[in-house]
């Protein structure tokens, strides 16, 4: 069962918004936040926020952490 799919309770795969299930797929690549920004069409700022949101969601304090949760859950 992919971590998608209704198992009757929520998974933390998905109270990431798409917006932050983007960004942690994001974080995989060798790009800084900047670049990141740029191709999302928002400001460097907004990304900061979104990858903390998406690190205590996740409960994560490191970039490495959040691609190898990422990769483990399915969303890279």
């Amino acid at each position: 069962m992919s971590m998608l799919e209704t198992t009757g309770t929520v998974t933390v795969a998905e109270t990431l918004t798409r917006r932050e299930r983007v960004v942690l797929a994001e974080l995989a690549e060798d790009v800084t936040l900047e670049e990141i920004a740029t191709q999302l069409f928002v400001t460097r700022n907004t990304v900061k926020s979104q990858v903390r949101s998406v690190y205590r969601k996740i409960g994560v304090s490191t970039r490495a952490e959040a691609v190898a949760w990422a990769v483990e859950h399915g969303i890279r």
